[in-house]
């Protein structure tokens, strides 16, 4: 109980800091975040990724990782948020192109969303090879590779899913702005899974296997 409670303390704590963010700031941190993702080799490399869609403030952008995948030949796969047996779960589905994701309806927080008529027919990341790599999103990260996520547990469900669907677990690696790498660390539990990489918008780059 007690370890919710810190989460809970540490997610308002870092919804007011994001939010006093000037957007000029989080758009610099987010080309700079970019670039250097870009430029990894396990990014490069991959065949099909996952990328989270961004909040319009808030947020580091992903926009210009799903243009680059999608000039590389890369499958891109998105989240989309879904009732089953009455549980909401997470299923990554593909992007067909570049010109789809534009013109994507904003859902309630402003993320760009599929919606249920456009889901029949498409690909779920769960037929086929499956994912390379994930761009995982958080509230925070700190140097022990551990995540703070929004609280519904959508991620972490879903990796444990996906590690009962495939021995072999996609590349995560996380986008952080340089305010959500902490110097604390996260308060985590048995099921939260650790990130492999996190990308920070003042040009770091930390990787657990080194």
């Amino acid at each position: 109980m007690g370890l919710q409670i810190a989460k809970r303390d540490l997610r308002k704590r870092m919804r007011e800091t994001l939010q006093a963010l000037p957007s000029a700031a989080i758009s610099q941190q987010s080309t700079v975040a970019t670039n250097r993702l870009l430029s990894l080799s396990e990014y490069q490399s991959a065949r099909s990724i996952a990328v989270y869609l961004s909040m319009p403030v808030g947020e580091m952008s992903t926009r210009t990782i799903v243009q680059d995948a999608f000039q590389r030949g890369k499958d891109v796969f998105i989240p989309y948020i879904h009732t089953v047996d009455k549980v909401s779960v997470m299923d990554m589905f593909a992007l067909e192109s570049f010109k789809e994701f534009e013109a994507l309806t904003p859902d309630k927080w402003g993320i760009p969303s599929l919606q249920a008529t456009q889901i029949p027919g498409r690909r779920n990341c769960f037929l086929g090879q499956g994912l390379d790599l994930i761009v995982m999103p958080g509230m925070a990260f700190d140097s022990g590779f551990r995540r703070l996520g929004h609280g519904k547990g959508y991620y972490d469900h879903f990796l444990k899913r996906y590690s009962q669907w495939s021995n072999r677990i996609p590349f995560l690696v996380a986008l952080a702005l340089q305010e959500q790498l902490l110097a604390e660390s996260i308060p985590v539990l048995d099921h939260d899974w650790l990130v492999d990489a996190i990308v920070v918008g003042d040009g770091r780059y930390l990787d657990r296997r080194s």
